[in-house]
């Protein structure tokens, strides 16, 4: 198998988040210490969303070999992207309609790992309604990690909204996931990376 038939593990950090997020951080030197770091891709999302579907669409092209692992915002986009493409998704904490709340958030942000501040526009809730979607498929395809100490989502709607998917329902922990070095080996088993 050439590196280029290889399944790759592609991270979407969540709204106001980047690839300095510590759990991309930490798969990616997993994967790393794997000799797989070479199949690690976490891009830097756009804030429309719009835009984030299709530069994950057009420029990474994921195919049903590979496996998208979304936290909070990147979990929905993780969701609508596996529902087209037919591949694997973890959902870390992920929001499961986010156009209501980020609603809120219209105007200037800055983002969490820079004081780079960027312009949330009123359209980019409209595309989030536009990216909305039924009940999923195949639900084998996707493991969700919902955390019942999550501060800013509520799990059981995490948990209805993927009903017969793997749930892993974490006691404790928050929204970011601060314990994930507990869980990145069933993640990385889940996708494929674990070990052979």
């Amino acid at each position: 198998m050439s590196a280029t038939d290889r399944p790759r593990l592609i991270y979407l950090h969540g709204f106001r988040s980047s690839p300095k997020s510590f759990k991309a951080q930490m798969i990616g030197e997993r994967l790393r210490a794997m000799g797989r770091g070479a199949d690690f891709i976490c891009p830097q999302l756009p804030a429309s969303p719009r835009e984030a579907i299709a530069l994950v669409r057009n420029r990474i092209a994921p195919t049903a070999q590979d496996t998208l692992v979304g936290s909070s915002l990147g979990g929905f986009y993780a969701t609508v992207l596996a529902e087209h493409l037919g591949c694997r998704a973890v959902l870390l904490n992920p929001a499961v309609d986010p156009a209501p709340g980020l609603a809120a958030h219209v105007g200037v942000q800055t983002m969490f790992h820079s004081d780079e501040p960027f312009e949330f526009l009123p359209e980019y809730v409209d595309e989030l309604r536009a990216l909305a979607f039924g009940a999923i498929t195949f639900p084998q395809r996707y493991l969700l990690v919902a955390a019942k100490g999550d501060e800013l989502l509520d799990w059981r709607e995490m948990v209805k909204r993927y009903p017969g998917a793997r749930h892993l329902v974490l006691e404790g922990s928050d929204h970011g996931i601060s314990d994930f070095d507990q869980i990145i080996d069933e993640v990385l088993s889940f996708a494929g990376f674990g070990p052979h």
